[in-house]
């Protein structure tokens, strides 16, 4: 990193740069650790958090989920005991699994603000390594799209079966046929509720406006891809547009990302979403219930166990194939790795 241009990361407002550190890596993932250099303990401004003045100094409160408990406290309870001895606070942290609030106090006011700063880093880098949980779909899944779709499967494997890697383990499972808007880390019950009222504001901001109240007709057709060469393909998609020809759709999308990611609960990928459907992924490969891990920004990747497939001939006879016309009326905010009575993803929230 050049030491000139420091990584930035924003948090509740403000921008932090990102000192290097000396990171050991240890087998287990809970016994990760959290070094600090001397510069971090700088007393910061506070305006992003209420330290409020006790009889015995000063203390702040962080809402923190219990996942995450294990990347302050650190091996052996090392990163707690570092943070509290360079910030000269003590860090009260809840029991494993048990939801509650972490309390920073110390004599000086400086100190307890360090101490919050530099928990809301730590947090923040860890965060980024989850793999996400939920995510804001669209459902494309009514049946007539599910009918074509089925029918393009069909089509395909007598036309391409012979073309490398093709099977039909690649396909999307039709019940589960959607567009994906963003993807989400919620890992409390506190932070589904968070997310699902601000799906709900988004609603009531700007979504019932640009719609005009009633749902929008959308059109799935023709096919694509997203890599360099369709020889090696990992995923195909169908292309997702407005049937009046209007941006209206990409609106909404691109408003809603935005809003969740100034929340802090999604984390920014792209300047504008690309609007498509995943009809065929070599992650379905070995894993009929993945989803578009591809659209993760976090967690292990997997590309390296993918065998991609030769898409040449796909694209060239399917281009224009047409899955359908639907009616979109709402945003869900889906649960990764469910199913409910439909078959779709579980709904945690929508609007």
């Amino acid at each position: 990193m050049d030491v000139l241009r420091p990584t930035l990361i924003r948090i509740g407002g403000r921008v932090y740069r990102k000192n290097i550190i000396q990171e050991q890596a240890y087998q287990q993932e809970e016994e990760e650790d959290f070094c600090a250099g001397p510069s971090d303990c700088a007393d910061e401004p506070c305006d992003a958090f209420v330290v409020e003045e006790t009889e015995k100094g000063f203390q702040c409160r962080v809402e923190v989920p219990s996942p995450l408990y294990k990347y302050i406290i650190g091996k052996k309870g090392e990163t707690k005991k570092r943070l509290e001895t360079e910030t000269r606070t003590s860090i009260s942290i809840p029991k494993p699994g048990v939801e509650g609030e972490i309390v920073i106090t110390g004599q000086h006011r400086s100190g307890v603000i360090s101490a919050r700063t530099r928990i809301d880093v730590l947090l923040d880098s860890f965060r980024k390594k989850q793999p996400f949980t939920h995510f804001l779909s669209f459902a494309l899944n009514q049946p007539a799209i599910q009918e074509k779709f089925l029918q393009f499967k069909e089509e395909v494997l007598e036309k391409c079966s012979k073309d490398r890697g093709v099977s039909s383990s690649l396909f999307q499972n039709p019940a589960k046929l959607h567009l994906t808007l963003g993807t989400l880390v919620l890992l409390n019950e506190q932070e589904i509720q968070k997310a699902g009222d601000l799906l709900q504001k988004c609603k009531e901001d700007f979504v019932d406006q640009i719609a005009g109240g009633k749902p929008l007709t959308v059109e799935v057709a023709g096919v694509e891809y997203m890599n360099d060469d369709p020889a090696m393909m990992d995923v195909l998609y169908a292309k997702v547009h407005m049937k009046d020809g209007s941006d209206r759709l990409q609106v909404i999308a691109d408003q809603l990302m935005e809003r969740f990611v100034a929340s802090g609960l999604m984390l920014k990928e792209w300047d504008r979403i690309k609007l498509h459907a995943t009809v065929m992924n070599t992650l379905f490969r070995k894993d009929p219930g993945a989803e578009e891990r591809n659209n993760a920004t976090s967690g292990k990747s997997s590309f390296k166990e993918r065998e991609s497939f030769n898409g040449q001939n796909i694209l060239k006879l399917f281009e224009n194939f047409y899955f359908g016309e639907v009616q979109l009326d709402s945003v869900r905010l889906s649960q990764r790795f469910s199913s409910d009575a439909s078959g779709y993803y579980a709904t945690s929230g929508q609007l």
